[in-house]
């Protein structure tokens, strides 16, 4: 196998609603990606999308959207694996230019959550006979985790708050984020709740967005960039699907796994992580991921946005670009939106949200209720 690196990436503004189509918005990241990389042809494009079916009522994607971008005769496919979609994209293009099946493959994601009801539809990730059949949705599942977390752990009413609002600051200069607007602790305890424990400022938003990387053999890499960056490792691991059948739902054991092999692979500890772009689709999963990747014991990664160690300046930053919270999680989309902001990181062109001296970034996706864990680990 290959080593590979990020040779490109592209990104379109996530917005609330985009009045554009969906065809439009992955064209437009892949574009902007191929433009940076300085290609007008790939071999592959794998493109990420959970609900384009339900919510646009398209299937067929990564071929229309390699159409409306003008790539013609490529291989296209489309890759899912529920809310860590964008992040199988992702490997998918990895694998394919590590094997040596493509010189050039770009990963793209595109979501449009805008147009229908996507609450529903992402309970689809459950299992529908035993889960979403007695009302479940991510929601209520990420809530009955806060709540376990909360009993077993003695974990204060704002022991989360601290994530939400590292989120918002950091968005606050993030062009392409949803949200420019910080919140306080009193913000986010005075929130509705959606699900008792969780409140709507503990959630990431319904939003639109695209975002695409290019990816290239290294050994060509400095051909098409002079700051490529690499892909380390990547792996994949599940754990038992329902939450119900985990001996210990708060362990995350897919993240666990992955991120050990991930760490393998990479030959890394998690003492020598730059930055996390953790899935803080809900201000729990970032506790728990924090973790299950080794950055706290369980019952401590709380901790660490209590005492201000997920800051750009702290011990482990994380969301350092506003996260799912506040740059906003258009499912598909959000690990390569994730990708192309640690890839800013590393090349130190992240601006005032620069991590200092940052030299290895960590991505991982959380797909459904952590039953699907991918983990990536990037370097330069």
């Amino acid at each position: 196998m290959r080593q590979v690196s990020i040779v490109g990436i592209g990104q379109v503004p996530v917005q609330k609603v985009y009045s554009e189509s969906l065809r439009w918005l992955g064209a437009t990241a892949v574009r902007q990606a191929m433009a940076h990389a300085g290609v007008d042809q790939v071999d592959a494009l794998f493109a990420g999308n959970m609900l384009s079916d339900e919510l646009q009522n398209q299937k067929h994607l990564a071929a229309l959207i390699a159409d409306e971008a003008g790539l013609f005769g490529i291989e296209a496919l489309q890759v899912r694996a529920a809310t860590a979609t964008g992040a199988a994209a992702l490997r998918m293009a990895y694998l394919a230019v590590a094997s040596g099946e493509a010189e050039l493959a770009v990963a793209v994601g595109a979501e449009k959550m805008s147009e229908g009801a996507a609450t529903p539809a992402l309970a689809k990730a459950l299992d529908t006979k035993q889960e979403v059949a007695a009302g479940a949705t991510l929601i209520s599942k990420n809530a009955e985790l806060m709540q376990l977390y909360m009993e077993k752990h003695g974990m204060p009413e704002d022991g989360l708050v601290n994530f939400a609002i590292n989120a918002h600051q950091n968005a606050l200069t993030n062009p392409h984020a949803l949200f420019h607007k910080p919140i306080s602790a009193e913000d986010v305890l005075q929130s509705r709740f959606i699900v008792p424990p969780i409140r709507l400022l503990d959630c990431s938003p319904i939003c639109d967005g695209a975002a695409a990387v290019v990816l290239a053999p290294s050994q060509a890499a400095r051909a098409y960039t002079d700051t490529p960056v690499h892909i380390l490792a990547s792996s994949v691991a599940t754990d038992r699907f329902r939450m119900a059948d985990r001996s210990n739902p708060l362990a995350l054991e897919a993240a666990a796994l992955s991120a050990q092999k991930a760490f393998q692979r990479a030959n890394i500890t998690a003492e020598d992580v730059s930055l996390y772009e953790v899935h803080d689709a809900f201000s729990i999963m970032a506790c728990l991921l924090l973790e299950a990747a080794g950055f706290a014991a369980p019952g401590y990664g709380w901790r660490l946005a209590a005492d201000g160690e997920i800051v750009l300046q702290g011990k482990v930053p994380i969301a350092t670009m506003g996260g799912l919270k506040a740059r906003g999680h258009p499912i598909g989309a959000t690990a390569l939106y994730q990708t192309a902001e640690i890839v800013q990181q590393l090349t130190g062109q992240a601006g005032p949200n620069q991590v200092p001296n940052a030299q290895v970034g960590l991505l991982q996706s959380v797909g459904g209720a952590a039953a699907t864990v991918l983990t990536h680990v990037f370097g330069v």
